[in-house]
């Protein structure tokens, strides 16, 4: 019996790593250590950020983020480590105190009119480029636009134009 549960030990961290299908919206899942939505945006925390293979310091960092402020999907959670999804796909584990509730997002379109209210008639305020990242303000759940903010420009964003918020989902400040 002893041999039984060594077993099931070595394989609890493989059995807490399955995570929900990314994409999907908040919940219905909830974090087994925070009983926070799975899965849910937050941000890197720092400019130096290490991705490992496992939920573990024993586990090899796959690779660094340096970006503070990078959207990131948490996807699974063990115990201080939490599972990611990067707007990159890449995938791996980062201590709790390596992220941030606020958020943030990430441009995916060529180029992302940032407008002066949240519509398509709207006047432009800046263009953003792939890649280009920055606060998420708010989001309200019926509108196709978020409030957004780069270091130098405040205003409204296509949902379909960055990564980091769930079709229909509510941001709030």
């Amino acid at each position: 019996m002893p041999r039984l549960r060594l077993i099931v030990l070595l394989l609890a961290p493989l059995l807490c790593a399955a995570a929900p299908d990314p994409g999907t919206g908040p919940g219905p899942g909830k974090g087994s250590n925070t009983g926070l939505p799975v899965p849910r945006f937050v941000s890197l925390r720092s400019d130096e950020v290490n991705v490992r293979a496992g939920p573990g310091f024993q586990y090899p960092v796959n690779w660094v983020y340096q970006r503070a402020g990078l959207p990131v999907e948490i996807i699974g959670e063990f115990n201080v480590w939490r599972q990611i999804l990067a707007p990159d796909g890449g995938t791996g584990w980062v201590h709790e105190a390596t992220i941030r509730a606020k958020r943030g997002f990430y441009i995916t379109a060529d180029k992302a009119a940032l407008r002066s209210g949240p519509s398509a008639g709207a006047g432009v305020v800046a263009y953003l480029a792939q890649g280009v990242s920055g606060a998420l303000l708010r989001c309200t759940p019926t509108s196709d636009y978020c409030k957004a903010a780069t270091k130098y420009e405040t205003g409204y964003l296509a949902r379909s134009d960055f990564w980091g918020a769930f079709p229909g989902e509510d941001v709030k400040p």
